[in-house]
């Protein structure tokens, strides 16, 4: 059967097993577009052998591997369910993933999207909130694949670049969170601390204009909103990594801080992660929770990722309907680059689907 319709799944990807940290961890330090480093040709791969043994630890503490293709791919099956019944007229659809630094690469997806006979594709990011080191990073890294398997006229692409404040998406945070609460002894709920959390980014990308800080804030808003609690919330990152300053508050120094503040129960929400991997079952169910636990915070608890939530996989699925609806190449913030922006490659795309033209009006 043909595919109509293919929605390539792109997100940064996880090594597949411990023998894939040192690959991983070599084409994330080589990657300016996410870090910039000084010398990076020699010092990024210094970096990079130097962390693996550390790094294959941390895999080895969550089972040897990333679950992130396991969930993603479940994600992708569910969401094609429903778009098939709520879009028709674009169906069948199939989804493809595109890991940015492990396997299945952006050239193995348009690989099987040719053997599938895929003419209309769309490039969907699975970070709702737009940063030239996530979603730019891997949409730069798709249109080269795209050139360098000469499949420029193959699909007529269109871009799913963010999504942040989306009903279905929120929604489903809302409930993890409130699951999450439920894991709190009564007495202390309406007291317990929504500390919200995302992958850091390095702060030159933020002072050159990346949009990811003020997106994470209109989640960690809408999310609240939705939630309509009076529980004190407060937005950290993690994950830094590098010699380079990161963006903050960590996450890490803001727990003995709150613990001496007198708080005692904490619900982790993980805003920008929408499925388990390192971050989550590593740093904040482990290295985190350690340190609450040392600091005097009694109660723990990390919002549950939403990896297969069919609330979740019924949002992909709407974000991708209404956008074929729509029939727009990509969203109107999607070709303003950041003003310091001095990558030529930033905010393109290869092979746009034609703009839908709004019917004129007589006057």
């Amino acid at each position: 059967m043909t595919v109509q319709t293919g929605i390539v799944m792109l997100n940064l990807g996880g090594p597949n097993n411990l023998d894939e940290v040192g690959p991983f961890l070599l084409r994330l330090f080589a990657d300016r577009e996410i870090i910039q480093l000084p010398a990076q040709r020699w010092l990024g791969p210094l970096i990079a052998r130097r962390r693996t043994p550390k790094v294959q630890e941390n895999y080895r503490a969550i089972g040897g591997s990333s679950p992130l293709l396991h969930w993603t791919t479940l994600q992708a099956e569910g969401m094609v369910r429903w778009l098939d019944q709520r879009s028709p007229a674009t169906a069948p659809h199939r989804a493809y993933v595109a890991f940015r630094y492990a396997s299945p690469f952006s050239a193995d997806a348009l690989r099987q999207m040719q053997a599938d006979g895929v003419r209309r594709a769309v490039a969907f990011t699975q970070y709702p909130q737009f940063s030239c080191a996530t979603t730019g990073s891997s949409l730069n890294e798709l249109w080269r694949a795209v050139r360098q398997s000469g499949l420029e006229d193959a699909f007529t692409w269109s871009v799913l670049d963010r999504w942040p404040t989306h009903p279905g998406f929120i929604e489903a945070m809302a409930q993890s969170v409130e699951y999450a609460l439920q894991q709190i002894p009564a007495a202390e709920r309406e007291q317990t601390l929504l500390l919200f959390s995302a992958h850091a980014l390095p702060l030159k990308l933020i002072n050159r204009g990346d949009p990811y800080p003020h997106e994470i804030a209109a989640s960690m808003h809408a999310v609240v909103q939705r939630l309509g609690t009076r529980n004190p919330f407060l937005l950290c990152y993690q994950s830094d990594v590098g010699p380079v300053r990161w963006l903050g508050p960590s996450i890490e120094q803001a727990i003995p801080r709150i613990a001496a503040q007198g708080q005692r129960s904490v619900v982790v929400v993980p805003i920008a992660f929408t499925s388990d991997h390192i971050e989550t079952l590593g740093e904040i169910d482990l290295e985190y929770a350690e340190l609450a636990h040392k600091v005097g915070i009694r109660h723990f608890v990390r919002a549950p990722a939403l990896n297969d939530a069919p609330t979740f996989q019924q949002a992909l699925a709407q974000i991708v309907c209404d956008h074929l609806q729509r029939e727009e190449p990509y969203s109107t913030q999607y070709r303003l680059r950041c003003p310091g922006c001095t990558n030529p490659q930033c905010r393109s795309i290869v092979n746009p689907v034609a703009a839908k033209v709004a019917p004129s009006v007589g006057l």
